[in-house]
């Protein structure tokens, strides 16, 4: 009786509402009601992610929760074993995250990790075969990243600080618009800098990038003026015995964190009139863009961003295009 109790009282929890304002258990919650047979392939999943595909941590936490989501799905219909899935359920799986208000952009990503999952578990033989070859990716209109004009990203990066600029914050924080303008660099590689990652002789930073990938950065001049003046003064006040190698230290005195990196640039942006509320992705978005708009090649600049592919890059093309459509547009009397 005690066992048929814990049975329905699992189909109970699972069996939540899944309207777009129902309140949703949380992965960890989800993935502690799964059977042992599914709850082992998450571990499974979650471990190939991380060491054998390399990705970083972020991705590993989207990647194990989208499987959470998926063998839940499964569960529900009855099954207690990988084995169990086939292209009908995730078919299903998709159509009931669209009903629950979920974003075409975030189905695709799903569906690619549903792809992703029933390769590793063909391969690990949980599955007889990989039944996620046919599963195919909601369709998502591409939409072009805002950027900032050359201008005021200009006006942004020499803003400078409200207070004293030669406070050790101020100095690091002049420091990150300089090199995420500079650089183009992921805000997650901009944390991830090390004093010995920066290369001042020639003027280059060493990025570590999604997959474990290297490549080499250049920066110019008031880059590294800015490196200078945090190095000689800014740093030294913020540094402790907890901040070992790292270049950009937070007021602690530990490595900088993203979520930091973001609450300044969203907060300098904010004190300029006429300019776009962007985070560093955004900073990222603009350096690629005013880099086509001066006459970099599309290569160079997927070099420069490290895109795995040139697709990728080509969106920037767009953007050029687009600009100079709209300023057409505006200025043109017979546009």
């Amino acid at each position: 009786m005690a066992v048929l109790d814990r049975a329905e009282g699992a189909a109970e929890r699972r069996s939540v509402p899944t309207g777009p304002k129902a309140r949703r258990p949380s992965t960890a919650a989800v993935r502690a009601e799964l059977p042992a047979g599914l709850a082992a392939a998450v571990t499974g999943f979650e471990r190939h992610v991380e060491r054998e595909l390399g990705r970083s941590a972020h991705t590993v936490r989207a990647y194990t929760g989208d499987a959470v989501s998926l063998l839940d799905h499964l569960a529900r219909r009855g099954a207690t074993s990988v084995g169990d899935l086939d292209l009908p359920t995730l078919r299903s799986w998709l159509a009931r995250l669209r009903t629950t208000g979920v974003a075409s952009a975030t189905l695709a990503r799903r569906a690619a990790t549903a792809r992703v999952f029933t390769a590793w578990a063909h391969r690990a033989a949980l599955l007889p075969a990989d039944v996620g070859q046919l599963l195919g990716s909601p369709r998502t209109p591409r939409t072009l990243p805002t950027v900032l004009r050359a201008d005021q990203a200009a006006a942004v990066v020499d803003a400078g600080p409200r207070g004293p600029a030669d406070e050790p914050i101020a100095l690091r924080d002049q420091l990150v618009f300089e090199l995420l303008y500079a650089t183009g660099v992921r805000v997650s590689e901009l944390c991830g800098l090390d004093l010995d990652t920066v290369d001042r002789e020639r003027r280059l930073v060493r990025v570590f990038g999604k997959g474990a990938k290297e490549r080499s950065v250049p920066y110019g001049v008031p880059a590294e003026a800015a490196l200078t003046r945090y190095l000689r003064h800014g740093r030294p006040s913020l540094a402790t015995a907890a901040s070992g190698a790292a270049l950009l230290l937070g007021a602690r005195g530990g490595r900088i964190d993203p979520r930091t990196v973001r609450r300044v640039v969203h907060a300098r942006l904010a004190e300029l009139p006429d300019t776009p509320d962007l985070g560093p992705h955004g900073l990222r978005h603009s350096v690629a863009t005013h880099l086509l708009e001066g006459g970099a090649d599309l290569r160079s600049v997927q070099e420069l961003l490290g895109h795995a592919t040139l697709a990728t890059t080509q969106i920037y093309t767009h953007v050029s295009v687009e600009r100079l459509r709209s300023a057409y547009r505006q200025a043109h009397p017979r546009a």
